[in-house]
């Protein structure tokens, strides 16, 4: 039966695990995007979401038929998809739009990379001839995020009933950076999201890049951006140079908020009440710096655990008085550079308590396990949040540990995230590279009044649930029905 809404993501809402016996068991999918299309979609029974099978148990599933309700997922090539999502998406894409180049040796456009690039482009094309196929006439059709960068252009001219909208979850390259990327290739993927009726992002900011980009000539036609409408959207009028007629892409922004009354139940659940006491007991009667990230290049956890050890060499005051919890999840464990990286985060870890620990106490308390529950007792015991990242497209963190908190939290927040745009109010600001100045906020927000912070906290909770995934699910497809 065809669907009149579809969502196509790289991840799905559930994978499977396959038994010693070959039996196969589904279970819910990881990830932020997960959860919160998950909750969104509820709203959606009749919907269908399009995914990629990432293990050889989601393979096998496919292989054999095993289908859920609402959900197909694509049996790709595995090194189709190694070169395409870690290839592409993760080594070039990702480092693109985070501007995480080592500039003097990266990046490198070699034969390898036009390889991997085919892959890209085969890996999209088998979204797109999916949701051609899974399409009711007219459908609304939902892509999510820089894997799928290419299905847009693709699906519009294989159906071109269908709204179609995009919405990437990371920030978008600058036009510098984007123009690091050989001509055609960026041809490619300007087209790609062009065709589109809506892109959407989750910030003005990223938003603007998106748009200065479409300036670009590229080898099909040319991307105009027009001026704001009286709704505060933009859009892109496109003048293709092919047979596709003459149209527009709306350029919108829907900053994703968390379901405040979900997060805080998800808070008091009787393991996290556990969690709660093992950290109240490993921290005592002291002040908490909380971070909770995974250890990707783009969250700058190396620069705040060298702000921590400033604030310990400028504030001596704050010894044997503090603790910082650091949750640094091992992340693309698959690409070396982020193999060495949560090395040297952890080893850094080991030179702050090595070199200002005590019998009683140590300074940076390092969890390398991925625990969601450790990580909401962490929310509610915090006095202080860092969240410092270099780029971000939003950062959920940032919205959910002041919702969370027990006692109130204050933020430190870098200009580099997303959340900036909604939070910079009532947090802590800083620059991402600025160590010194980020060492001086962390001191601020330790000696920060309890009632200034209650305040701060609830105007930031407030602020953080303005529009929860369900609201930002809909509006995606108003505007879609609108376009």
């Amino acid at each position: 039966m065809a669907s009149q809404v579809l969502v196509a993501a790289n991840r799905g809402p559930l994978s499977y695990a396959l038994d010693a016996d070959g039996a196969l068991t589904a279970r819910r999918g990881g990830g932020g995007l997960v959860s919160g299309l998950s909750a969104a979609l509820a709203q959606q029974p009749e919907a269908l979401w399009i995914c990629a099978a990432l293990s050889d148990a989601d393979r096998e599933a496919v292989r054999r038929g095993v289908a859920e309700p609402g959900v197909r997922m694509l049996d790709i090539d595995p090194t189709t998809y190694d070169d395409a999502y870690n290839g592409i998406a993760n080594s070039v894409l990702w480092f693109t739009h985070h501007h995480l180049y080592d500039i003097p040796r990266e990046p490198v456009f070699d034969a390898r990379f036009r390889q991997q690039w085919k892959s890209y482009v085969a890996y999209n094309h088998a979204f797109a001839v999916a949701l051609a196929e899974e399409a009711a006439e007219g459908a609304a059709v939902l892509v999510q995020d820089y894997h799928l960068a290419l299905v847009p252009g693709e699906l519009r001219e294989l159906r071109p009933d269908l709204k179609i909208s995009h919405f990437t979850h990371t920030p978008w390259a600058s036009h510098e950076f984007l123009d690091m990327l050989p001509t055609d290739i960026r041809s490619q993927l300007m087209w790609g999201m062009l065709g589109a009726d809506v892109v959407g992002f989750h910030t003005w900011a990223w938003a603007n890049s998106f748009m200065a980009c479409a300036r670009m000539d590229d080898q099909r036609g040319v991307a105009q951006p027009l001026s704001p409408s009286d709704t505060g959207e933009q859009f892109i009028e496109k003048v293709p140079a092919g047979p596709v007629h003459h149209r527009r892409t709306d350029v919108s922004v829907y900053p994703l908020g968390v379901d405040g009354d979900e997060l805080r139940a998800l808070a008091h659940r009787p393991e996290v009440n556990d969690r709660l006491a093992v950290l109240r007991a490993e921290v005592g009667d002291r002040k908490s710096i909380v971070r909770v990230d995974r250890t990707e290049l783009s969250k700058n956890i190396m620069r705040g655990l060298l702000a921590y050890r400033e604030l310990l060499t400028t504030h001596p005051e704050w010894r044997e008085r503090v603790v910082h919890l650091a949750s640094a999840y091992p992340s693309r464990q698959d690409l070396a550079v982020y193999r060495s990286y949560t090395e040297a985060v952890s080893e850094l870890a080991e030179e702050i308590n090595a070199e200002f620990g005590t019998q009683d106490w140590q300074p940076v308390l390092v969890s390398v396990k991925d625990d969601f529950a450790r990580s909401l007792a962490a929310y509610r015991l915090a006095d202080v949040a860092l969240v410092n990242p270099v780029r971000d497209g939003m950062n959920l963190v940032a919205k959910e540990i002041p919702v969370v908190s027990d006692a109130g939290c204050a933020l430190v927040l870098s200009t580099g995230a997303g959340a900036y745009e909604e939070l910079r109010e009532d947090a802590l600001t800083v620059s991402p590279y600025d160590v010194t100045q980020t060492a001086e906020a962390l001191h601020v927000a330790l000696s920060m009044p309890a009632n200034e912070r209650s305040e701060r906290t609830k105007r930031l909770a407030a602020a953080a649930t303005a529009l929860p995934p369900t609201q930002w699910f809909t509006a995606q497809l108003a505007a879609l029905a609108e376009a």
